[in-house]
């Protein structure tokens, strides 16, 4: 492999810890639990153990500057995680339904 391959790797890796830590940072600021969130995305998948790092990334609610939906939506999708996309929407919407 040579430095640019190792690169782009890199560079992938990089961008999914970030991909990974706003859905997790999502479910805080919604008060979701981002493991069950994800399995219920997945049922028959494990639980990644990168999201399970990047939950100790994660700050308070009160302390989060908030992520957009439709941010996270647009990330997950462009990391083809459809399923998560899906059920990130469906718990908003649930959110939005609460609130009306």
């Amino acid at each position: 492999m040579n430095e640019k391959d190792e690169w782009i790797i890199q560079k992938y890796k990089e961008e999914e810890k970030m991909m990974i830590l706003l859905f997790a940072q999502w479910c805080v600021d919604h008060g979701e639990n981002a493991v069950e969130v994800y399995q219920t995305a997945y049922p028959y998948q494990e639980v990644s153990p990168l999201l399970k790092e990047m939950l100790k990334d994660t700050v308070p609610a009160k302390e989060s500057e908030g992520i957009q939906e439709e941010l996270l939506l647009d990330v997950l999708s462009a990391f083809g995680n459809e399923e998560l996309a899906f059920t990130v929407a469906e718990i908003s919407s649930s959110h939005e339904e609460k609130r009306l």
